[in-house]
């Protein structure tokens, strides 16, 4: 549960470190706070979010089995575990 979670706050950083990659390549001070304008970070966080959005609905979409699959749970079959599948 947790590497989806981290895949999407990774997801939501990209706006952000590209700025700070532009911000740097232009010498524009990094750290300088006239360089991180509340318009320029309310811009970044909506794109952000669309990204992440856009990140979950990949992730339902294209993940697990498909919608005419069954689940088979994991079980042990003389004596070795047999991990679940989808078919």
């Amino acid at each position: 549960m947790i590497r989806p979670v981290l895949t999407e706050f990774g997801i939501f950083l990209i706006p952000f470190a590209v700025y700070a990659l532009f911000l740097a390549a232009t010498r524009s001070g990094l750290f300088a706070r006239s360089s991180w304008p509340v318009t320029i970070v309310a811009r970044l966080a909506l794109v952000a979010l669309a990204l992440v959005i856009a990140g979950l609905i990949g992730l339902a979409h294209f993940s697990g089995g498909g919608p005419e699959s069954t689940y088979i749970p994991a079980h042990i079959d003389n004596g070795k575990f047999v991990p679940g599948t989808e078919k």
